[in-house]
């Protein structure tokens, strides 16, 4: 098993909550435990641990249990190595809890019965939507294909599609196991909801956010896909630079368009939070509007600071998930800068190379207020992982609803 605690730095906790909103601050006295790494010493992170636990595997709420005991269990030693956390990880783990990355073998006219005319079937179809359980899209096309089997194997023209989604959610349980059959079962329920499910995606700059919003979108087959750089450009035509000069700039250097003397100690992160506050108006003013239209949408931003919205308000009438990706490697994170100002001409590199500390010290405020807030946390290192990774947060937050019974739709 490889190393679970964080690669390079960490600011996170992914504490569970029934929104997923804010848990408690940390009491300012907590006494904190340190990992040691050859010379180079960081404080022990929860969130970090439950994301390459669930990476691997396992549960949400049990990478949390594991995560919370090792840093109870160890917080007394002050300082510990990563020796240490893995002993204790091997002690605490149930091999039973990973799921087994099962491959499955390979996939007429038939036509599917519901209400309305029915449809023909169609393989395709089906593995996309499959898709919305966090399945890879290779275990998704062989899935539908080997249900695409199982139908002409029973000689079958139609179909209930009440049947085909019992059949679908037992070859899903018996390939590639329970919670992924039920992940499947939650977005089936979602999919046409009396409520919108809100999908909001924050972090720094250049961590791939929008790249992910689009492809989980796509995924979920939301077709409503927003950003907060898009919602501070109307704000911009609508206020001067005198009203509202935070969203005049950069994430990064929003404290420049202020009057000198006008922020603190520390401009860029009061820039930054000034920003991430105005912006989160227009969120609101497109989150109030999606509700009114039952529009499940995907708003991703940098705007979207932990805290700048008040998730809890929404409760009653939409699904709100609330993720914070993060990239830790520096080298990545400016080789993406770099292909950015390959594919976008108007989106030169250097602009956000030379400001790249500037955007990590952004980055660090965001882990931070995860911390906070008890906001999971998603890193994306492999895109394709941190892709699953999203739709596993949303399908098994949404799961977790009250009122929710998968069986109901067997």
């Amino acid at each position: 098993m490889s190393d679970p605690d964080q690669p390079q730095v960490a600011r996170s906790e992914a504490k569970p909550s029934e929104d997923q909103q804010a848990a408690a601050p940390a009491a300012p006295d907590e006494r904190r435990l340190w990992v040691e790494d050859g010379e180079i010493r960081r404080p022990f992170m929860r969130g970090i641990m439950i994301h390459s636990l669930m990476a691997r595997g396992v549960p949400f709420d049990d990478a949390n249990r594991v995560a919370n005991t090792v840093r109870d269990r160890l917080r007394p030693r002050g300082v510990v190595d990563k020796a240490a956390i893995l002993e204790l990880l091997h002690e605490l783990l149930d091999p039973n809890l990973f799921e087994g990355e099962h491959r499955l073998p390979l996939a007429a006219e038939i036509t599917v019965k519901g209400k309305g005319r029915g449809q023909p079937f169609s393989k395709g179809v089906l593995s996309q939507s499959l898709l919305a359980a966090a399945l890879d899209p290779n275990d998704s096309f062989e899935v539908a294909r080997d249900i695409e089997r199982e139908l002409l194997r029973r000689g079958l023209a139609e179909i209930d599609r009440r049947e085909l989604r019992r059949i679908t959610h037992e070859t899903i349980k018996r390939r590639l196991g329970p919670r992924s059959a039920e992940r499947y079962l939650v977005w089936r329920h979602y999919e046409n909801p009396r409520r919108p499910v809100i999908l909001l995606l924050g972090g720094a700059a250049g961590v791939g956010k929008t790249s992910l919003a689009l492809e989980v979108a796509h995924r979920l087959g939301i077709g409503r896909v927003l950003s907060t750089d898009s919602i501070r450009q109307i704000m911009r035509l609508m206020l001067s630079p005198d009203l509202a000069p935070a969203i005049h700039g950069s994430s990064y250097d929003a404290y420049s368009h202020f009057p000198p003397g006008a922020l603190g100690a520390d401009p860029l992160l009061e820039g930054f939070r000034a920003q991430a506050a105005t912006v989160a108006v227009g969120v609101r003013a497109s989150i109030e509007r999606a509700i009114d239209e039952n529009a499940s949408t995907v708003i991703d931003g940098v705007a979207l600071f932990p805290g700048a919205l008040d998730i809890a308000s929404y409760t009653e009438r939409a699904d709100v998930i609330f993720l914070v990706v993060a990239t830790l490697d520096r080298d990545a994170y400016a080789a993406r800068f770099s292909a950015r100002e390959a594919g976008e001409r108007h989106r030169p590199a250097h602009d956000y190379l030379a400001n790249l500390d500037a955007i990590l010290r952004i980055q660090d405020q965001f882990l931070d207020a995860a911390d906070r807030y008890g906001i999971p946390i998603v890193i994306n290192d492999r895109f394709d992982s941190a892709v699953l990774l999203v739709l596993r947060h949303l399908t098994e937050s949404l799961g977790k609803r009250p009122g929710f019974d998968p069986r109901a739709l067997l």
